[in-house]
């Protein structure tokens, strides 16, 4: 269907666009899951769901609208959700997203339960929300996912459909937020991450009082051997090493909220941590991927590169985050990142490594490239395509942005193997 159009006195005209709001609501991109991917989520999505069945044709515009962008920055507060969401006026519409919070004595109900549960308690320092934490709060009345009609919506618009399409939109990247941070659900209820961990640890030193050591039976004591028996006795097999694990270890939680200041970021110390954790267990493994060896500025890409993953889009806000620590623009280190997928160190230096290769390599990157390539150094050009040669021996792949700035286009392959290169038609 045609956008609608309006009669300005000299013809049809098309309709200035409004432009989009700034904030983490961008457009999602194509094919991307469904909102609401954790169960948690997805029980938000069913609650709203549930609530607009009286009118459910607001839903797939709402739906909309959050993919395209219309949403402005969510803010996330006890009982309430506000964001601003662009329609097709001039001025964005005002959206509250109200929740029910606890009563203290719901809240006192439900921190009992979960102390008295110490893989409950474990589990939420760990920033896990399992199952079992919703289903016990539940048994003592107080249900952490919110129902129907538990969720009241809000908008400034004239429409008068509850939810209207704008705070369908919220809600559903509500269910974003939730599934980044399951704490926002709690949140929501009245009590901040900070609040409810320092209750839970409070009752917990309460309860985990240490039991008094009683004496061992003497027939129990393991007197151990003496050593001149155990060097002069047949010799043991040696144990079979163990194997490593199967995935990296996770960082302890720290017992108690560091002091306030600004000499320490948490969350900058358990991403270290973590990656600490994945880089020890490829040494493990001998896969030589940990990187031991690598320069500041190579690790920095090795860093960037594990954000991307296999996602189409980094993680936006820890990549901003990196950047900043290390001086750089964000679309600097996502370059880099990039680079780095691409082939490691001998693609990162094909970032700004300009030298001169020799006529044979040049025109094997021709031939790739095709009729019209034209070669400047180590680099082959032809049109938006661009293939650079590492001093590794690599062709890497580039590929021109609107903007004009050349990108990595994919991984790299061997120079002088045509048949390794990826098809660039």
């Amino acid at each position: 269907m045609s956008p609608p159009r309006r009669r300005d006195g000299t013809g049809w005209s098309w309709p200035v666009s409004r432009p989009r709001l700034p904030g983490p609501s961008a457009p999602r991109a194509a094919g991307r899951a469904p909102f609401g991917s954790t169960w948690w989520g997805r029980a938000w999505v069913d609650a709203l769901e549930g609530r607009a069945s009286l009118d459910p044709n607001r839903l797939p515009r709402g739906r909309t609208y959050a993919r395209s962008g219309a949403v402005g920055e969510l803010t996330i507060g006890a009982g309430q959700v506000t964001a601003r969401v662009q329609g097709s006026r001039p001025s964005p519409y005002r959206v509250t997203v109200g929740v029910r919070t606890f009563t203290g004595e719901e809240w006192d109900r439900v921190l009992d339960a979960l102390a008295a549960q110490i893989g409950h308690t474990a589990a939420l320092l760990d920033g896990e929300l399992p199952p079992e934490v919703a289903a016990e709060a539940s048994s003592v009345g107080a249900d952490l996912l919110p129902g129907p009609g538990d969720i009241r919506p809000s908008c400034s618009c004239p429409d008068s459909a509850n939810p209207c399409k704008h705070a369908a939109a919220v809600c559903y990247l509500v269910a974003d937020a939730l599934d980044r941070d399951p704490f926002d659900l709690l949140l929501l209820r009245g009590r901040k991450r900070s609040e409810l961990l320092a209750a839970l640890r409070a009752r917990r030193a309460v309860t985990s009082t240490p039991e008094t050591p009683t004496a061992p039976e003497t027939a129990d004591i393991d007197r151990g051997v003496p050593a001149r028996e155990a060097w002069t006795g047949p010799r043991a097999d040696l144990p079979i090493p163990p194997l490593p694990p199967r995935h990296p270890g996770r960082p302890p939680t720290l017992p108690g909220d560091p002091p306030p200041g600004p000499t320490l970021d948490v969350v900058r110390i358990q991403r270290l941590a973590a990656d600490a954790a994945t880089r020890a267990l490829e040494l493990a493994l001998g896969s030589g991927a940990h990187g031991l060896d690598l320069s500041l500025d190579e690790d920095l890409a090795r860093r960037a590169a594990g954000l991307l993953g296999p996602r189409p889009t980094p993680d936006g806000l820890v990549l901003v985050a990196l950047a900043a620590a290390a001086g750089i623009t964000p679309a600097a280190l996502l370059r880099r990142g990039q680079a780095w997928q691409a082939g490691g160190s001998g693609a990162l230096a094909t970032l700004d490594d300009l030298w001169d290769p020799g006529r044979e390599p040049l025109a094997e990157g021709k031939r790739l490239l095709g009729r019209g390539a034209w070669a400047r150094r180590n680099r082959v050009t032809l049109d938006d395509r661009q293939l650079r040669l590492g001093r590794d021996g690599s062709w890497y792949p580039y590929r021109k942005t609107g903007g004009g700035q050349w990108e990595p286009d994919g991984p790299g392959f061997p120079a002088a193997t045509r048949d390794a290169g990826p098809d660039l038609d």
